[in-house]
Order: C-alpha cells, then structure tokens, then sequence
C-alpha cells in the first residue's frame, strides 16, 4: 500500500511534509535532530518520554534514564577516541544553546596493568593518547597512591589521568538540552511511541501509539536496543543486546567530602578477575548520593523484545550487582557504605565495534549500536547520521570506518 493512501485524510499540515523524522529522542537521536535543524531540515522527533513507573510500564525504555555517564577522549580504539573529542568540544555549545548543564568535569582515569594480562588495555591507550595529542599525566605505585589516597590499586598498575573536560554528564540533562536546542531551532517534538514505519517510492509515513501518523521524505530509527523492534525496520539488524546490571552503592555526607574530586574510573584488573567501570559520588533525585559501579562478569543476550522490556522493568541481577560492590570495597578499601541496590540497563553491539549509521533502503536509515562506549560521543554519532541522512558524504576522518552491517 502506497505511504499517500495509508496516510489518508487524517493527517493534518502539522503532520507531514518533514525533511527527515527522528524515531527515537534518546541520545543519538535527539542529537540527530539538532543537527538536522541546524543543516536546514524541517525535521520531526518522535518518541515517549521516561515512564514514571517503570516497574509496569507496557512501552519502551531508554538506556539514558540515568544521572551520570563517563566522558573522556582517552581509549584503546582510535575511532571512539575521535568520536568523544569531536562531542566534548561541542558541550559547551549545547549546554548554551540547549540552556541546560550536563556536563561535571572531575576528569577521567584509565587504570590496568603495565605488563602481563590485561596489559592490552593500557598500551593501546598510551598509543591512542600519543597518536591524538590527549592532554593526560600517567602515574603508578607512590604517585598513584598519593594523588589518590583513597584508591587502592594493586602493585604494578599504571593510571592515565585525563582533565581537559573529562569527567561524567547526566544523560537525562544531556538529551534534554538537545531537545531543547532542536525544537528552538524549528523541530516538532511528538511524545508517543512510534509503531510502523510504512514506505513508498515517495517517502515515508511513522505511525504512532497515540493513533497519529507523520509523514516526510526520509526516517532515521534510532531506538537504542529497542531499534530491532518489528515494524521499524525493513532489514534485521545483526546487532547484539546484552543485559547489564549497575550497582549504585550509597554513601554518606562525610565519604563525599573524602571522596572530593575522584575521577571517573575505566579499570581492567591485573588478574583479569574484572573489568569495572565506576563513576564518583553523585546525588540522585532522591537526594541521596551513590557510586555507580558497572562491569559484568558475564554476558547475558537478550533475543526479544518482550524479554528486553521485562528486563527494563526488573532492577538487574543481583548477584552480579554483589560482585560489583565487591569490586569497588577492593578499589576503595574501607568505605563506609550505607546501602547497595542495583539497577538494570541494556547495551547494544555490532560486529564491527562500529556504530551502524547507514541507509537500509532510500528513506530509511538506522543510527544505533553505542557498543557500551557511545552515551559520551552520541552529539558525533547524531552529527554523522544527521550528515548521511542529508546525503551528505562522511567527514574524511571517517572515510574508512564502516558503518553499515
């Protein structure tokens, strides 16, 4: 059935005629729009906001409905490092045209082996750091011990300590200000959940959960983990979905003063027993402070949709979430802890390690597979699919990373 015939009368002016419509206002795709909108395009945002219950919530969910996220150019992977220094020296651009602060710059710290197993993970990102020019100070044994007091590190351990606008955002601030930046600059933001995508030779029409339709030239699905839902579409994605357990280890007024500009931290083990990420003391709207450990120690897929929304609604595994406060009492050894609860999250990867920005068909295109490292750099992966969807070519810096499946 052609898009115009499905459309039928029910459409009104406000509806259709779009440039490009954005499925998805998490961090890539509200990113998108920004760009779009400021490339010229006449562009839609769809998608529902964070559920306020979420333990019977029916929908969708987002991986950002989260107060902090690590950022920082330092990486074992080149791309990813580009990635994250393009969208960190555009924060302060979409804090201002966003009129929204996301951004607590307390720097960032790469920790691992020097030598034996698990040494990969420092060498390729002393490299990675030459290679970019990444302001950073390295530092081990007595040193480490010294500017870090509270951190304990096993011996033989190097740290690579990154300022210049490291750090954590607030997600949930952070495609807030995108939003508000879109829609200043002309977009049209619609709260539902986006159904079907229909396509003709002419276009494309996104039917809704509220019963609307819109229509335009060209859709982008950037849906996280949820892009893989029947109806988006038209190629299956040979994206992998894993399920994630974080541990938010709750901690007093006293350990947030004596914890005071701690970094946040990406560490591989010497012994290879784990793989942590760990973000310092932040409030959360409950008015309580945590530390936010992540880092399974398994894989667990996840096959279909219904699954990944039970997942969403529980509150993760946890005995994966006890593993992790264990971690992080090795980490900061005599932690006055008050409680540890764990929450759920999802990560998508492709088998490239590359995000999939790509055309699936003429008016249809996927921008998802944050590949666990993409909440930082998501202002660079919404440019680049704002520029693909354009028909524009990928910057030369990009021009022999592949993006499609």
């Amino acid at each position: 059935m052609e898009v115009l015939t499905q459309l039928g009368t029910g459409v009104t002016d406000a509806r259709s005629g779009f440039d490009v419509i954005v499925v998805g206002v998490g961090m890539m795709g509200s990113a998108a729009a920004r760009h779009l909108v400021e490339m010229g395009s006449k562009v839609a945002l769809i998608g529902p906001d964070e559920p306020s219950e979420k333990q019977c919530h029916q929908g969708v969910f987002a991986s950002h409905y989260d107060q902090a996220r690590i950022t920082r150019r330092l990486d074992e992977d080149p791309v990813w490092s580009r990635f994250a220094d393009a969208a960190i020296r555009r924060y302060p651009e979409i804090e201002h045209k966003g009129r929204q602060a996301f951004l607590t710059p307390v720097g960032a710290m790469m920790a691992g082996p020097e030598s034996g197993v698990g040494s990969d993970f420092i060498a390729k990102t002393k490299q990675v750091a030459k290679d970019h020019a990444i302001p950073h100070v390295e530092l081990r044994g007595e040193a480490l011990a010294a500017h870090f007091p509270y951190l304990s590190f096993p011996t033989g351990v190097t740290a690579l300590y990154e300022l210049d606008g490291a750090g954590w955002i607030n997600p949930r601030l952070h495609v807030r200000a995108e939003i508000n930046a879109a829609v200043s600059g002309g977009a049209i933001l619609h709260r539902s959940e986006a159904l079907d995508i229909m396509e003709d030779a002419r276009g494309v029409a996104v039917k809704c959960k509220d019963g609307t339709t819109w229509s335009g030239g060209k859709v982008i699905v950037a849906c996280g983990a949820f892009s893989k839902a029947e109806g988006l579409l038209p190629d299956p994605l040979p994206m992998k979905v894993l399920a994630r357990t974080v541990a938010f280890v709750e901690i007093g007024p006293e350990e947030c003063r004596r914890l005071e500009g701690m970094p946040s931290i990406v560490y591989v083990a010497p012994d290879g027993s784990c793989e942590p990420y760990i973000l310092p003391p932040v409030r959360y709207p409950d008015g309580k402070s945590y530390l936010k450990i992540g880092g399974d120690p398994e894989d667990i897929q996840i096959e279909t949709h219904e699954e990944l929304r039970e997942w969403f609604r529980g509150s993760g595994n946890p005995s994966a979430g006890a593993f992790l406060a264990k971690q992080l009492l090795r980490l900061i050894p005599g932690l006055d802890v008050r409680t540890v609860t764990t929450g759920s999250c999802a990560t998508s990867y492709s088998p490239t390690g590359m995000p999939f920005i790509y055309h699936q068909t003429d008016h249809i295109m996927a921008l998802t597979a944050g590949n666990g490292a993409g909440a930082k750099c998501a202002d660079e992966l919404g440019r680049l699919g704002a520029h693909v969807a354009s028909g524009n070519p990928l910057p030369e810096e990009y021009g022999e990373v592949s993006f499609s499946s």
